[in-house]
């Protein structure tokens, strides 16, 4: 069944996350801070795995060895120019701005900032990185579901302490997840067979610089707008065909 995988992965991030809400009012305020500094450094040693595409041979007989950091940046560059003219962060907040007024109403300001944080942030955390990326291609060409359902068992812990510290928004990122990864399920049923390996190593090098971005805001070290910087994941491999064509 196509789209299972996605299915799963959903599924565990609402159960970890009504788990975590659960557990988080019973910890203290210090206990649920520890759990989400622990997780923002587990989200830069992912980032940095992810970043070692940078080395992929496949990647590098194409473009060059040279290449690769440049096409990243470039991706970067390109991507976030046009992130911030459709301001995407901007727009992803809104969302969770809106899903807060169905799923909590009532609330503080500082209760819906929070709910707001917690959307975006897991909804970043979740979506971005080469499982859910190459985990979804795979399951639109009926290669099989391992990926996702590694994913789903990541990202249902992580929810856990995620949503112990920050609550009911984390639940809804996984609205995020089923589109984003659904998405990419169905253009790999129609795409999938062109994309080589080298542009899937420039998606995974680019999402590991953004995940770094998250892991910054998690640990609140800087409020980087990594929403605005999501297309350039769509630029990376354009960028890489580009590039190989004239090497």
């Amino acid at each position: 069944m196509v789209g299972l995988g996605t299915i799963i992965n959903v599924a565990a991030i609402v159960i970890g996350s009504l788990i975590g809400v659960g557990l988080g009012h019973r910890l203290p305020e210090r206990t649920r801070a520890v759990v989400t500094d622990s997780l923002g450094m587990l989200v830069l040693v992912i980032a940095a795995l992810n970043i070692y595409a940078l080395r992929d041979q496949d990647w590098i007989d194409e473009v060059g060895g040279s290449a690769t950091l440049l096409i990243v940046l470039g991706s970067l560059i390109i991507g976030g120019i046009l992130g911030s003219f459709l301001r995407i962060e901007a727009r992803l907040e809104s969302v969770g701005g809106w899903l807060q007024t169905k799923f909590s109403r009532g609330e503080s300001s500082a209760g819906r900032a929070r709910f707001i944080e917690g959307f975006v942030d897991a909804s970043l955390i979740f979506c971005i990185g080469p499982l859910a990326i190459l985990g979804s291609l795979s399951d639109g060409l009926g290669t099989g579901i391992d990926q996702l359902a590694l994913k789903a068992s990541l990202d249902g812990f992580a929810s856990i302490a995620f949503a112990a510290s920050l609550g009911w928004g984390v639940i809804a990122s996984a609205i995020s997840v089923g589109v984003v990864q659904g998405t990419f399920t169905i253009l790999a049923v129609f795409v999938g067979p062109f994309l080589s390996s080298a542009m899937i190593a420039s998606v995974t090098a680019t999402g590991g610089v953004l995940l770094i971005g998250v892991g910054l805001r998690v640990l609140r070290i800087k409020a980087i707008a990594v929403g605005d910087l999501l297309p350039a994941l769509i630029i990376a491999p354009i960028l890489t065909v580009i590039v190989a064509a004239y090497v």
